[in-house]
């Protein structure tokens, strides 16, 4: 097999960290880093280590395509970018690796899928989770029907997020940039990977992550932003009950915390009634036996490696974009079922520098939500508004493609 050619598509943010790997390890994995697209490619902290590999630097995938080529374009831009580069990439024979999510919008990942098709490209999608070996082996014994029917699976995580990092760009916390969709929120970003990692292990196999059939979501915000830093949702998919609440508005960092309820066996993570859970996937059986299944490692690039490995011809496991669409269409059904609610400002408290601006008792309360299986209005919390249920056959095509 000849040497994998990757150009790297945005080296700020989480780029930064594929140019680290790439530069790193390609070595090892018979890959060259031949190119970086980055028209901010100067202020990346990585710049001078690219300057002294001698990495070419282009500023449009234009200029990359008409000098050079590669059989693999990660691209790791802000998440309006992503649809159009991925068509753009794969029009021009390169495989792709696209950082979560996908694409903002239900239309953009159908135009990716149909773009993928006709020219018979790999596009994998960088929800990690999906690559990690003690999540496959989960997901390999929950198809086998080890653990029986699954009844109702829950996340919690409350990841504070002070004022830098809606700083940190201009499309952060942003419905909309310069005309396109972008829906940056609590679930489609930071907290993505677990809302997807629990719809993955209920899809029908390894590659492919069930879809909703209805979504009930309470959105809120704390911060000045234009899209929600909080939410709790309901998700109806396959006769099973899914409930994700999430928050960046919160003082305290917690989970994420999930608790996967099957017939047979529940799965924890993270659960504060089983230390043995901690960082750690554990099945405890309905007999009382416990398995454990191992650390998920939410920092590994084991995602990168294994698509790699995938363009030389060895059968992994990865996120298809089938599969990344579960997420795009959960969240963008979310926005149609509420409109994003202000919490009340006596309840807001502001410190530390940068600011963080976070809701008093929200924890608290989020923590009961989980506990009791219910959404704020639900537990009439005096802020909380109810949404609406929203079908998911109502979400598709109500934003424009790419």
């Amino acid at each position: 097999m000849h040497t994998i050619k990757v150009v790297l598509v945005g080296s700020g943010g989480y780029g930064k960290k594929y140019a680290e790997y790439l530069l790193r390890e390609s070595h090892l994995h018979n890959t060259l880093l031949v190119a970086v697209v980055d028209p901010y490619a100067t202020k990346s902290e990585i710049y001078a280590q690219l300057i002294e590999a001698k990495i070419p630097i282009f500023e449009t995938l234009e200029q990359f395509y008409s000098h050079m080529n590669a059989d693999l374009a990660v691209i790791s831009t802000p998440i309006h970018l992503h649809c159009e580069q991925t068509c753009y990439a794969v029009q021009h024979g390169s495989h792709v690796l696209c950082e979560k999510p996908a694409a903002p919008t239900v239309e953009q990942v159908k135009e990716m899928i149909r773009v993928r098709n006709y020219w018979k490209r790999t596009v994998a999608v960088g929800f990690q989770w999906c690559y990690d070996p003690a999540v496959q082996r989960l997901k390999e014994d929950i198809l086998s029907g080890k653990f029986g029917a699954a009844k109702r699976f829950k996340c919690l995580v409350l990841w504070p997020r002070n004022t830098a990092y809606y700083n940190r760009s201009l499309w952060a916390g942003k419905l909309k940039i310069n005309g396109q969709w972008v829906l940056d929120s609590v679930a489609s970003n930071a907290t993505a990977h677990f809302l997807h990692f629990m719809l993955f292990l209920l899809g029908q196999d390894m590659l492919n992550s069930a879809y909703p059939d209805f979504v009930e979501a309470e959105l809120y915000r704390a911060n000045q932003i234009e899209s929600f830093d909080t939410c709790a949702m309901r998700i109806s998919t396959k006769d099973v009950e899914i409930l994700f609440f999430a928050s960046h508005a919160v003082k305290e960092k917690m989970g994420p915390m999930f608790e996967l309820e099957f017939s047979q066996a529940i799965v924890y993570f993270n659960h504060p009634d089983f230390l043995d859970s901690t960082d750690s996937l554990l099945v405890v059986h309905r007999n009382g036996t416990k398995e454990i299944y191992g650390a998920v490692n939410h920092g590994s690039m084991k995602k990168l490696w294994d698509v790699v490995d995938l363009l030389k011809g060895e059968k992994k496991t990865y996120c298809t974009l089938e599969s990344a669409l579960s997420l795009t269409l959960t969240v963008n059904c979310a926005h149609l079922s509420s409109e994003v609610v202000d919490f009340p400002k006596n309840l807001k408290r502001i410190e530390g520098d940068p600011p963080l601006v976070w809701i008093e008792d929200l924890s608290k309360w989020i923590r009961e939500c989980f506990n009791q299986g219910k959404l704020p209005s639900e537990l009439n919390l005096p802020w909380a508004r109810a949404s609406k249920k929203v079908n998911s056959g109502q979400c598709g095509g109500v934003f424009e493609s790419c």
